[in-house]
């Protein structure tokens, strides 16, 4: 009884700490369920089911503080959804599954270290034709793994220059919302197996992003949180490559 408690604190905390940056915390909600041995079948629409509300919580928050650019997102997005609903389609051995997910599980870890605190001082003009190729990649891992595909889109906005955190954090949010509901799709066409304690990981994941996204849209230093997240991801990660 008390490792589902604990893992309810978990929760809030990875929701918290992956709102605060615009992102649905699928990622992490998947190192969660992978160190707790949830099924993979479980553990993808879980994971996309939680993205949708955190995600949008997180969006709106970044949204009103007038962060988002729509001429990045769209061609992103466009590219992303149908992708998305493409890698939902697949299913792929448990083991395998495992294995990439301990890989994209680096990437949170990378981007919570190196890429927390970056300063853009020259905003590039994005490339389409690039941003669907990115969008394209992205949003069928996303379908795929059950991720909403912002961690893996956050460090290359950063990287390009085409964003500076605030609006990452906001184009991120609402990405992972479309990939998510387009991924979700997908899943359900082939039959979807949801936890049965959902409502209450939704109530917990919706409460941490709340807090989250209100708190990152402000100026609010989570660094040791990030560190301690970004330390169990690389565990978790490095669990699910091994084993």
């Amino acid at each position: 009884m008390e490792s589902i408690y604990i893992f309810y604190i978990l929760l809030f905390i990875v929701a918290f700490l992956y709102a605060s940056v615009g992102h649905g915390g699928a990622s992490g909600y998947l190192a969660l369920m992978a160190i707790y041995a949830v099924s993979p079948d479980v553990m993808k629409p879980t994971a996309l089911m939680l993205n949708l509300f955190v995600s949008l919580t997180s969006f709106i928050q970044f949204y009103r503080g007038k962060h988002f650019k729509w001429n990045i997102f769209l061609p992103l997005a466009l590219a992303s959804i149908p992708m998305a609903f493409a890698g939902g389609l697949i299913s792929i051995q448990a083991d395998f599954y495992k294995k990439i997910l301990g890989l994209l599980l680096i990437i949170p870890v990378i981007r919570f270290l190196f890429f927390s605190n970056v300063r853009i001082e020259e905003i590039r003009k994005n490339n389409i034709y690039l941003s669907i190729l990115i969008g394209s990649v992205i949003g069928f891992l996303s379908g795929l793994i059950g991720i909403g595909g912002g961690i893996i889109l956050s460090p290359v906005l950063l990287l390009l220059k085409w964003t500076d955190q605030k609006q990452t954090a906001a184009i991120s949010a609402l990405f992972i919302f479309v990939n998510s509901f387009s991924g979700l799709a997908g899943h359900m066409t082939k039959g979807i197996e949801l936890s049965p304690d959902m409502f209450s990981y939704v109530s917990i994941a919706f409460a941490g992003g709340l807090c989250g996204s209100y708190f990152g849209s402000l100026k609010f230093n989570q660094n040791i949180l990030k560190n301690t997240l970004a330390l169990v991801l690389l565990v978790a990660g490095i669990k699910l490559i091994l084993t």
